[in-house]
């Protein structure tokens, strides 16, 4: 594989990070026997052997950052010379009986550590019961990748092409040469060019406007979502069902997202009466929803494309209905002026910098996300269909997004086989009953839909 450049908000996830502050995203998904697995089941070492060589045919997970001469700050993907599997992958007995819940803490502890820069920005960890691996099949897979290296989506068709024949797909062939310039209408083209680059710097110049307008002057109403950070990481999975959702859906309207959207806001409205905090009548947090940019036919190696939306969570309103209907309105007016407008696509002005000013200035700017948002939400789709890694169904993944600068808390969430998974990732200290948060999730789902089919 050819050297390609870093795009620039892949430039950007790079320098953002620091050993506080780890930017890899990642998913832990559970395989159980079922229909289709194998009558003998998989050993530890077999697993790992088959995660190891189909990792090592993708060739991005091959690739690690080197620096170039040329942007100056800038860096670009190359093959590694020294690239062996073996240091990204790893297997991890677990003693005890409880699996799921052992699964679950290591996977915080493991979240904690950064990868290491000097060699391709992945890492998987398949996690078993006791030595080889339980006797009946069960077993964990906990995959990181960089944020440089892919967003949501794109790691999604990374982690894809671990599993039993969904490989990712690769950039298609052109069958045709491409017919030559034609002299005459260059002058067209380099004018097209010009305009294409102004609009451009227009709609960043809205952006930048827009992300100092909303600065938040305040801290939100709930404390821990904007504690100090202490380098430790906690998570906690939930698990809704999707009938549900879209029940919920057929009788108020609006999207599934907005719904699930509503769901956190009830979760954290609810989480913060526990702890003792008084609800707010303003300074609702506010919730950063990422959009994807991606394309069909994009390749899996083809980095980051986002945008976004920010969305105040409701957490201050007593009733379910009247928390989804501000969520709507709210959501309704983003998507009516679309991903490129407004303070929650900041992620488009990373195209205007220059690489060495992602490297000097990306870190500094790194701190003033505490000012436009107190939490991540965001949800990944999968792949359709069942998945299974070595004949052994998919039966849970857990997406789990990277926590900002000065963010306690990331919620994401992964629709698959008539649920709907959720990972919560979290300050250890700041968080410390990120569980219960995780269970208010589907508590408050079922008295959305309780309300709202009342």
């Amino acid at each position: 594989m050819s050297s390609d450049r870093l795009a620039p908000l892949d430039l950007a996830f790079w320098h953002l990070e620091s050993a506080g502050h780890p930017m890899h995203l990642g998913a832990l998904a559970f395989f159980s026997p079922g229909e289709g697995a194998p009558a003998t089941p998989a050993t530890g070492p077999e697993l790992l052997e088959l995660i190891a060589g189909r990792a090592a045919a993708i060739p991005r997970l091959r690739a690690r950052v080197r620096d170039v001469l040329l942007p100056v700050g800038g860096a670009a993907w190359a093959p590694d010379p020294d690239f062996d599997v073996r240091h990204h992958v790893r297997h991890v007995p677990l003693a005890g009986t409880d699996f799921t819940a052992r699964a679950v803490a290591l996977a915080g502890h493991l979240m904690e550590r950064p990868l290491e820069r000097s060699r391709p920005l992945w890492e998987t960890h398949l996690l078993t019961q006791g030595g080889d691996g339980p006797a009946d099949g069960s077993f964990a897979v906990l995959a990181k990748f960089h944020h440089a290296l892919a967003d949501g989506m794109r790691a999604t068709a990374l982690g894809a092409g671990l599993l039993d024949g969904t490989a990712p797909a690769g950039p298609r062939p052109r069958t045709d040469p491409p017919a030559p310039p034609d002299p005459l209408t260059a002058p067209l083209r380099l004018a097209g060019r010009a305009r294409d680059h102004a609009a451009a710097l227009g709609r960043a110049a809205l952006v930048g406007t827009a992300v100092l307008r909303a600065g938040r002057l305040g801290p939100p109403a709930h404390r821990a979502l904007t504690a100090a950070p202490s380098g430790t990481r906690r998570i906690a999975t939930a698990v809704l069902d999707l009938e549900d959702v879209r029940r919920v859906r057929k009788a108020a309207g609006g999207t599934a997202n907005d719904i699930l959207l509503t769901v956190v806001a009830g979760a954290l409205r609810r989480w913060a009466r526990e702890r003792g905090e008084p609800l707010p009548a303003a300074g609702d947090p506010r919730a950063l929803v990422p959009v994807s940019r991606h394309r069909p036919g994009d390749p899996p190696g083809s980095g980051n494309s986002l945008s976004g939306y920010l969305l105040e969570l409701p957490t201050g309103e007593d009733d379910p209905g009247a928390r989804l209907a501000a969520v709507r309105r709210t959501m309704d007016r983003n998507r009516a002026a679309g991903p490129l407008r407004g303070a929650g696509a900041v992620a488009l002005l990373a195209d205007r910098i220059p690489p060495l000013a992602h490297r000097y200035g990306t870190p500094f700017a790194g701190a003033a996300a505490r000012l436009l948002f107190d939490v991540l939400v965001t949800t990944v789709p999968l792949p359709r269909g069942t998945l299974s890694l070595g004949g052994h169904p998919l039966t849970a993944l857990h997406p789990l997004a990277p926590l900002a600068r000065g963010q306690s808390l990331a919620v994401a969430m992964t629709p698959y086989d008539g649920q709907v998974y959720a990972g919560l990732v979290a300050d250890g200290e700041a968080v410390p009953d990120l569980d219960r948060l995780a269970w208010s999730l589907g508590e408050e789902l079922v008295e959305l839909l309780d309300r709202t089919l009342a």
